[in-house]
């Protein structure tokens, strides 16, 4: 089973409840995490953004709030866009954020077609992720921002026992109790996955992909002890 496939099989059930979900897994510090990758785009008031890995279009309202820019949010779930698209039209954004079916890989959009990129939560599930991130960096223009969110692992031993105890028992537990079997299956699979991730990809092979797609100033931040990671950079050759 390809990646996505895998990943579009996983959440398949979560789509309701995705948002709950990722509170749950940052401790209540997604909306924190996400303000802080918001705003290294915001500062920049790009006219056109690309919301990668839109899911259930969080991120891509809270940039519609943040920026006058139009946005386009793509996914490979029809399941979570469905859900997002009901988000953004009880937002009364319909004219502001478009939502449509694509894969991180494959972009279909011509080159430099945005001022700004996004994406949350995607590399763990592409095949290669230095290749994506390049094709992320075809579609922004050149003098563009870019900036990412992901779950991370705790760099301090003591806590990163906790979250690995959390990750897996109480994640799971706490998931089959308040969602099923879908919350269980995923909240099984995301310590492992996340941990796995960055032993193969450690910070500074994530942040020299970056660099190879040609991001210049690449910078990051380990949010919340560790639990969290926002990166950002901006397109060179302006």
């Amino acid at each position: 089973m390809s990646n996505n496939a895998f990943a579009i099989e996983l959440f398949s059930g979560l789509p309701s409840r995705y948002d709950a979900l990722a509170e749950v897994l940052s401790f209540g510090q997604n909306a924190r995490w996400r303000h802080q990758l918001v705003s290294h785009l915001s500062v920049h008031h790009p006219r056109s953004i690309l919301d990668v890995a839109t899911g259930t279009a969080g991120v891509a309202i809270s940039l519609a709030a943040a920026t006058d820019a139009r946005i386009t949010g793509v996914d490979i779930s029809d399941a979570m866009l469905q859900r997002g698209r009901r988000r953004v039209e009880r937002s009364g954004l319909e004219g502001r954020i478009k939502l449509e079916h694509a894969r991180a890989e494959a972009l279909p959009f011509p080159p430099e077609s945005f001022d700004a990129v996004s994406f949350t939560y995607l590399m763990r599930y592409v095949a290669d992720p230095a290749a994506t991130l390049a094709e992320l960096a075809r579609v922004l223009r050149p003098g563009g921002h870019m900036a990412s969110l992901d779950f991370y692992v705790p760099p301090n031993l003591g806590w990163r026992a906790s979250w690995r105890a959390y990750t897996r028992t109480l994640l799971p537990a706490g998931g089959l109790l308040l969602g099923g079997r879908s919350w269980w299956d995923v909240g099984r699979f995301l310590g492992p996955n996340i941990e796995g991730f960055y032993e193969r990809w450690p910070l500074y092979r994530i942040a020299e992909s970056w660099k190879a797609a040609g991001m210049v100033d690449v910078g990051w931040r380990v949010m919340s002890l560790g639990g969290g990671l926002v990166m950002w950079g901006t397109k060179g050759g302006a």
